[in-house]
């Protein structure tokens, strides 16, 4: 029988329970992106409550696109240091930590008309009907480099890993989407075609930091609308990821504030699940590639996810917002106290002095 607090290994990495903090935008860096007390101490209270991995809020891989206030950079070489802080921070606390990098591409609002945009193709994002530019080969090479370069930023940080951010809406989704993607090119058509932009940059950052350090990428199961990436595709790019020397793969979805609204419909023939929403995705996932799999969303109660270990080869389970709620839940857990968490996924995370529980933890 497997257990949620034994040692396993991810890539590399040996952690001491199998529970992630999921990459969560905090909104507490400088303007430029640069650490803050308030941050360290996020991070600091996670590895305290004996989260096993925490993964970063995303940070951008160059300084010119930031499609959020207050998220952390990765686009020059002065962040080691301050990072290397964090990380021998968590590790001080026997976690493990990895730093999601993302470009984050028209899924923004922010300093609109102030920066370029780029995008696969000249097609408005869904949710903020922003449309970017269409990117020529040379500016597709500048930002598999940015990538690549990010990724040595990180492993020369301390970092454990780090993870592509491959979700939601974010530029490396739109290129995997035939929704946005319509490019006539070697980047567009196919799903071999579509895959590229991921793979060069996987190739590419793969040089900078060597076969060991763990690269993971994070997937939408579907994008859950008539002509965008179907979980069909999504299962196949997870197939080359796991030729190509993949590391681990989070499986999401871009439905950010309506999932709890959504459970129990089905897209590509499976159900949204009340206790992990993408639950029936990445379970199938998990049956066809020998890649840990790491499933995330709606999680609250230990006795269920206790189940799904031990019903399905998905080897971990993230959450976000019970952990702003509250950042100590896994020690509550593993002493005992199997209460399921308080958070009521009400989604009053945000606010203008960062992103926190404003129900039931204050900063």
């Amino acid at each position: 029988m497997k257990t949620l607090f034994e040692e396993t290994k991810l890539g590399n990495i040996a952690l001491k329970n199998r529970f992630v903090r999921s990459a969560t935008w905090e909104n507490m860096t400088t303007k430029d992106g640069h650490m803050t007390e308030k941050l360290y101490k996020i991070y600091e209270d996670l590895a305290k409550g004996e989260v096993g991995l925490i993964i970063t809020g995303y940070a951008n891989v160059v300084k010119e696109e930031q499609p959020n206030p207050g998220m952390m950079g990765i686009y020059d070489d002065s962040f080691i240091d301050e990072y290397k802080q964090l990380t021998n921070l968590v590790h001080s606390y026997d976690s493990k930590i990895i730093m999601q990098i993302a470009y984050g591409g028209t899924k923004t609002t922010f300093n609109l008309g102030e920066r370029v945009i780029y995008a696969p193709s000249e097609v408005a994002e869904k949710s903020t009907n922003v449309i970017g530019k269409a990117m020529t080969k040379e500016e597709i090479n500048y930002i598999v480099n940015a990538f690549a370069d990010a990724g040595r930023r990180v492993k020369e940080s301390g970092f454990d890993g780090v993870e592509i951010h491959g979700a939601h809406t974010y530029l490396i989704n739109q290129f995997l989407s035939p929704y946005y993607n319509r490019r006539t090119d070697e980047y567009g058509g196919s799903l071999e075609n579509r895959m590229r932009f991921l793979l060069e940059i996987y190739y590419k950052m793969r040089e900078k930091v060597g076969e060991d350090f763990p690269i993971l990428v994070k997937l939408t199961a579907s994008e859950f609308f008539e002509g965008g990436l179907s979980f069909e595709e999504t299962r196949l790019i997870c197939k080359k990821l796991e030729e190509i020397g993949i590391d681990a793969i989070e499986i999401s979805g871009n439905i950010h504030g309506k999932a709890k609204s959504m459970v129990g419909e089905v897209f590509d023939d499976h159900e949204i699940q009340e206790e992990g929403y993408f639950l029936e995705y990445a379970k199938i996932i998990s049956n066809e590639i020998n890649v840990p799999i790491i499933t995330v969303g709606g999680f609250k109660n230990i006795n269920n996810i206790e189940k799904i270990l031990n019903e399905t080869n998905i080897d971990y389970f993230a959450l976000s917002r019970p952990l702003l709620a509250e950042p100590h839940l896994i020690k509550r857990w593993k002493d005992g106290d199997r209460r399921p968490a308080i958070c009521v996924r009400c989604s009053k995370c945000r606010t203008p002095e960062g992103n926190y529980c404003t129900v039931f933890n204050t900063l």
